[in-house]
């Protein structure tokens, strides 16, 4: 039987769709000779996730999504259908979480729980909001460039700032000033060159101080030693004795005193009654009189007919010295 053309471009069509179509999702990893198992995931934000985008459990790839509606008409959260390739035990407190590399696409990662009881078919996964790398960078790097960018603006208003003070007189003063700093530099070269020979000098006077300390270190040590016993043996003094004695000798000395300056007492009442003491002056010099008049006339006060008669010379009015009754006698 001949085959007309017509059927056999009709045929030919229907087999380049049917190739088109098991293809299209063969790289889309759908399966259509198989029946689907799903799980489900709720997210308030997809990101960057799209249709047939990777499902892995501890980077181990399970299965792709399958599917992404919205759960109401306010489009705050999006239902994700699951497809699983491969049986694998997930717990029931296992959390999805979308998660973007810096290469490559997006895809769901399974934080698998501990929960001893496992989803089934139909079940639906709890989910976790992760911002990803891209996103964490971007919200450390953002507050970073607004400062950058705060002190951009500082600066190009600096600019603008210097840029209307530097007038050409400005600019003048500017050249003048870097003119005098360089004139004032090669005058302080100057003034080291000339003082380069002191330095010298004195570093090699310090030096040999140095060698003269190390020469005689010897008898420093001797010297520290023996400031060193001396220390130990004042320590080693009975101080208290001698701190008790000059106690007791402060209080005497302060009870004398005390004693003289009373008015009370012979040597207060002498300090401080004028009359009593002109009294006793007088006293000292009639007494004293006396003594010297017994020296010099003895016979006045002693009379021995044997020895000769008596005395009868003037009588002392004052005392007279050592050296006038020696004369007397002679």
């Amino acid at each position: 039987m001949k085959v007309s053309n017509e059927t056999k471009v009709g045929i030919l069509t229907i087999f380049a769709l049917t190739v088109l179509v098991l293809g299209f999702n063969f790289l889309k990893n759908k399966d259509l000779f198989r029946n689907k198992k799903l799980i489900y995931a709720v997210f308030p934000n997809l990101g960057g996730l799209s249709r047939s985008n990777e499902v892995k459990v501890n980077g181990y790839l399970i299965g792709t999504v399958y599917k992404m509606t919205k759960k109401d008409k306010n489009a705050d959260q999006f239902i994700v259908s699951i497809n699983l390739n491969e049986e694998v035990n997930i717990p029931k407190d296992s959390k999805a979480i979308i998660s973007s590399p810096l290469v490559g696409s997006w895809y769901i990662n399974i934080e698998k729980g501990k929960d001893n009881d496992f989803l089934k078919i139909g079940d639906t996964l709890q989910s976790k909001l992760d911002m990803g790398i891209l996103d964490d960078v971007k919200a450390q790097l953002t507050p970073t460039l607004e400062k950058v960018r705060g002190s951009l603006d500082t600066l190009n208003i600096l600019l603008n700032n210097v840029n209307g003070l530097l007038s050409s007189e400005a600019k003048a003063n500017l050249h003048q000033a870097v003119a005098n700093l360089n004139q004032s530099s090669s005058s302080l070269k100057s003034l080291l060159d000339a003082e380069t020979g002191l330095i010298a000098k004195t570093i090699n006077s310090a030096n040999e101080f140095i060698n003269g300390i190390k020469k005689n270190a010897e008898n420093i040590n001797a010297t520290v030693l023996n400031v060193k016993t001396t220390s130990e043996k004042l320590a080693k003094l009975e101080v208290q004795p001698v701190i008790d004695s000059l106690q007791a000798t402060i209080s005497l000395l302060k009870s004398s005193a005390e004693k003289i300056t009373n008015k009370n007492g012979s040597l207060g009442a002498l300090m401080h009654d004028k009359s009593l003491y002109d009294n006793l002056n007088r006293t000292i010099i009639k007494a004293q009189t006396l003594i010297d008049d017994l020296r010099v006339h003895p016979k006045r006060y002693v009379n021995l007919s044997i020895f000769g008669k008596k005395d009868k010379g003037d009588y002392l009015n004052l005392p007279i010295g050592d050296s006038a009754f020696i004369e007397k006698k002679q």
